[in-house]
């Protein structure tokens, strides 16, 4: 399968982006996917998880601000963020599995078996 994000751009505190990540295979046939991002100097990070039963999950420091979801009849993940802060800059990526399971930890990255090629995310003050 492929994943292929879209949606990155530079804003100032407080905008917003949404983030769209289509997927070659079906949305659906995934047991989870996620959102991670990576900021230089920085570890990965799990932003954002839904398992195949909608349940969602964020990371503390977006709560609140972004928000995952996703459309079956068009195979596309979404994430929009709100009230982005300097904080938020990085590359997003988007990631699909079908680990059983994952839904138990779907904000580790080791779950996931398909990553996409990133978006660059730049919020300045």
């Amino acid at each position: 399968g492929q994943l292929v994000e879209s949606g990155g751009g530079s804003v100032q505190t407080g905008g917003s982006l949404r983030l769209s990540c289509v997927d070659s295979r079906s949305t659906a046939s995934h047991q989870c996917m996620g959102w991670f991002r990576l900021a230089p100097g920085k570890e990965r990070q799990g932003v954002a998880g839904i398992g195949i039963d909608g349940t969602t999950t964020y990371e503390d420091s977006v709560k609140g601000r972004f928000t995952i979801s996703q459309d079956n009849a068009k195979n596309t993940l979404y994430l929009q963020m709100n009230s982005l802060k300097p904080a938020d800059t990085a590359m997003y990526y988007c990631a699909a599995t079908w680990v059983y399971g994952c839904e138990y930890d779907v904000l580790s990255a080791d779950k996931y078996g398909f990553w996409g090629q990133g978006t660059q995310v730049t919020v300045s003050s």
